[in-house]
């Protein structure tokens, strides 16, 4: 069995953190857009759970804002519960293995603090085009 999740979007709202028990939790809400349009012509999208658990719970928490683009790599999670009034509902959320941060903090909304450490903030050079390399014949192997 395969219970794999890869996700791209964007924060709802700011994420959640917790320490019940000494354990870091976040929860965070992603908008993800999918291929469908509504009747204006706009793409709609989806908001999923996200919950992470204790140094990707911490790092959420501290490099995250609402509006942040954010890659997420985890597996789908069902949880049941009972509301106040006795009825039984489920859930069903991604538990996020690892959580990337795909644009600098200044990106994301927070505009006074500085990028996280590793992140290549140097600009792409607009002029390079991948669509025209220079390749000699020979280097191509069908091309014998």
């Amino acid at each position: 069995m395969i219970n794999r999740v890869v996700l791209v979007g964007r924060l709802v709202r700011d994420p959640e953190l917790k320490k019940p028990s000494g354990t870091s939790i976040c929860n965070f809400d992603l908008a993800v857009d999918t291929w469908q349009k509504d009747a204006e012509g706009n793409r709609t999208a989806l908001y999923i759970r996200v919950v992470s658990f204790n140094q990707t719970a911490e790092n959420v928490s501290k490099f995250a804002r609402k509006g942040s683009l954010v890659g997420v790599d985890g597996r789908l999670s069902q949880r049941k519960f009972e509301r106040k009034d006795g009825t039984k509902g489920s859930v069903i959320e991604v538990i996020a293995d690892q959580v990337r941060f795909l644009e600098p903090k200044s990106a994301g909304g927070n505009q006074n603090e500085v990028a996280e450490p590793g992140f290549d903030q140097t600009p792409i050079e607009e002029s390079k085009n991948l669509d025209t390399v220079d390749l000699p014949d020979d280097d191509l192997p069908w091309m014998t």
